[in-house]
């Protein structure tokens, strides 16, 4: 009886893992929390404001971002180059490698540009520096990822710590050109004069949109339909299956973080040709990092991280620019955005797993619990009664054998 009691026991929470749910009820469940940190970041800034500023919150962040023709252009701009760092980290964490270098191999493709406008700015022309440009930012990019994916392929070395510390590598190495660049000591490069990207219909920033477009295409492709993308998953399921139906995992390692460093050097390239015109230890400004939560959020599918890029930079574009209507400090901008990430993260909790709770449970007319749904509880309770019916039965056997007993003993 006793541990029958014990099995009718249950938790009064339940996590199971989700395994039915339609993809609309998913992005759902996101879109409300894109939603709720929004509402949060309002009650966040009426709290630190006057108490009247929560519907003023709101105007603020979308004028932030659509007010003007300029804003708009910012926003695909740097949703451009946040994009491409993106696409870079996909296929490297598709693969389960933990490229945390994507700070530094940008850096790398950006010292590659402005080496190519300090030696051959003034000697070549314009679109012929720009393809130099093009080609020294990729094989910068290139070489300061396949680094770490070759220790990683032909030793095993730990690649979260290797590429991390690359990019500390990268950026005293930008400290020291920048150094011997700028003799005066300021540690500030100035603007460029060559190796600028053009302007495509008196738009400055096109030509960087085009560029995040095109890598989209590319990588998705390459992803979904080719017979690299195809290894590169596998090997990331498992390298024990891949070793198995032959797959030189490797190889693969060495040319999928090879692709990674490609798209880094591009988002260089953009950063200092289509954008900054110059360069500086804080160019990438945490982008590279912030990027794995992008493709993470996108589901490293190269169309779902437009969406994820885009949104954001309208949060950051337009808490920075409601920090300033407020008249409050950068870290008002950091803690709205801070939510933003912990909630839309905290949500696919949500979506992966389901959550029950016991004590919600039906009740029985009479206050009685409900019949425990568990099958070992129904199978205990219908084989007592069965157990005291052979009890019972047996009772009258073993009286009549001992009564037989005595009988012989009295003879």
């Amino acid at each position: 009886m006793t541990d029958i009691k014990k099995k009718e026991r249950e938790p009064l929470v339940q996590i199971s893992k989700r395994t039915d749910m339609p993809k609309w009820q998913a992005w759902l469940i996101r879109g409300g929390a894109v939603i709720a940190a929004l509402f949060i970041g309002a009650v966040v800034a009426a709290i630190l404001v006057d108490g009247q500023s929560f519907g003023l919150f709101f105007k603020n962040i979308f004028e932030g971002v659509f007010g003007t023709e300029r804003r708009i252009w910012n926003l695909l701009q740097n949703g451009a180059v946040m994009l491409i760092i993106a696409l870079a980290l996909a296929p490297a964490f598709r693969m389960r490698f933990w490229n945390i270098g994507a700070e530094g191999q940008v850096l790398m493709g950006g010292l590659a540009c402005v080496v190519c406008i300090k030696y051959f700015g003034d000697k070549v022309n314009e679109p012929v520096l720009l393809l130099i440009m093009a080609a020294m930012s990729i094989a910068f990019g290139a070489a300061w990822a396949v680094i770490p994916a070759i220790f990683k392929a032909q030793w095993n070395t730990n690649e979260t710590l290797f590429t991390l510390m690359m990019n500390y590598i990268a950026m005293q190495l930008v400290s020291y050109c920048i150094c011997i660049w700028v003799p005066n000591g300021s540690g500030v490069l100035g603007r460029l004069p060559y190796g600028h990207f053009p302007t495509l219909g008196g738009y400055n920033y096109l030509l960087n949109v085009l560029i995040a477009v095109i890598g989209v295409v590319v990588l998705f492709i390459y992803m979904r339909f080719s017979k690299h993308g195809y290894e590169l998953a596998v090997v990331g399921e498992s390298t024990n299956t891949a070793k198995y139906v032959g797959i030189n995992v490797k190889k693969v390692i060495i040319r999928t973080m090879i692709l990674s460093g490609v798209l880094c050097g591009v988002a260089g390239l953009v950063l200092v040709a289509g954008t900054n015109h110059s360069l500086s230890v804080d160019a990438v400004g945490g982008r590279g990092f912030t990027a794995i939560l992008v493709a993470w959020l996108g589901k490293f599918n190269p169309l779902i991280m437009v969406g994820t890029s885009l949104l954001y930079v309208f949060i950051d574009q337009g808490t920075a620019y409601t920090a300033v209507a407020f008249q409050m400090s950068d870290s008002f901008a950091d803690i709205i955005t801070g939510i933003f990430f912990f909630l839309v993260i905290a949500c696919e909790f949500f979506v992966n797993y389901r959550v029950r709770f016991r004590f919600l449970k039906s009740r029985k007319k009479d206050g009685s619990p409900a019949a425990p749904e568990t099958e070992s509880a129904e199978e205990g309770e219908e084989s007592l009664p069965a157990a005291e019916t052979e009890e019972e039965e047996a009772l009258p056997v073993a009286e009549a054998a001992t009564a037989a007993t005595n009988e012989e003993v009295t003879a």
